[in-house]
């Protein structure tokens, strides 16, 4: 049995090339895994608590090993319920449009909310960071307006998918499929480019 979750970044709802295709893929996993369960998380439209002093603070006591005040400790508790359903999956699937060149900061804010010190990952002095989410996967969708890989930097940069592909790792995931759609604009049939990526997309479900 997988359970997938799949983070939805795009603020596009059902119009979302990068939501289209994730579930392109999820829905030809399904066909040949019944037992597949599907977790959306819409970033835009699931209110995340913030991750400001009080959460701040929070953390900062775990690496000390201080104890948490009552306000840090809910701030604390709110992020658990974040990482838990993030957890929770053995399958990741990212729908993630590339925004002036970076992630869309409702992605960021679920990363901080997740990437915690002894959920997410732990810390040797002498050996540094280790990721404690080995052993599940995640499959990223990538969609651009105008950047696509081997352009002039006139057309954009991409941040987001060294950033992620770090993020993934540092927690400790490391089989990594991805599936990318770019330029969406900048080209006279752009449903060509759209088709391709969604052929990919059952392809790999196909090879799960």
């Amino acid at each position: 049995m997988t359970n997938a979750l799949h983070i939805n970044a795009s603020a596009r709802g059902k119009s979302s090339d990068s939501r289209s295709i994730a579930t392109t893929f999820l829905d030809a996993l399904a066909v040949q895994d019944p037992s597949l369960t599907v977790d959306t998380l819409d970033l835009f439209e699931e209110r995340l608590p913030d991750f400001g002093t009080a959460a701040a603070g929070a953390k900062l006591a775990v690496f000390t090993g201080q104890e948490q005040t009552l306000e840090q400790g809910r701030a604390w508790d709110q992020a658990r319920e974040v990482f838990d359903r993030f957890a929770a999956a053995d399958l990741y699937v990212l729908s993630i449009p590339i925004w002036n060149s970076g992630i869309p900061y409702i992605l960021k804010q679920w990363i901080d909310l997740v990437t915690q010190p002894g959920w997410a990952f732990e810390f040797d002095p002498a050996k540094g960071y280790s990721g404690l989410l080995a052993g599940k996967r995640a499959v990223t969708v990538y969609t651009s307006g105008v950047h696509s890989p081997g352009v002039p930097l006139e057309f954009g940069a991409d941040f987001a998918t060294p950033f992620v592909e770090d993020w993934l790792r540092f927690v400790g995931i490391d089989s990594v499929a991805e599936i990318r759609y770019a330029p969406t604009v900048l080209t006279p049939d752009p449903s060509v480019g759209l088709a391709v990526a969604q052929e990919r997309a059952r392809e790999l479900a196909a090879g799960f």
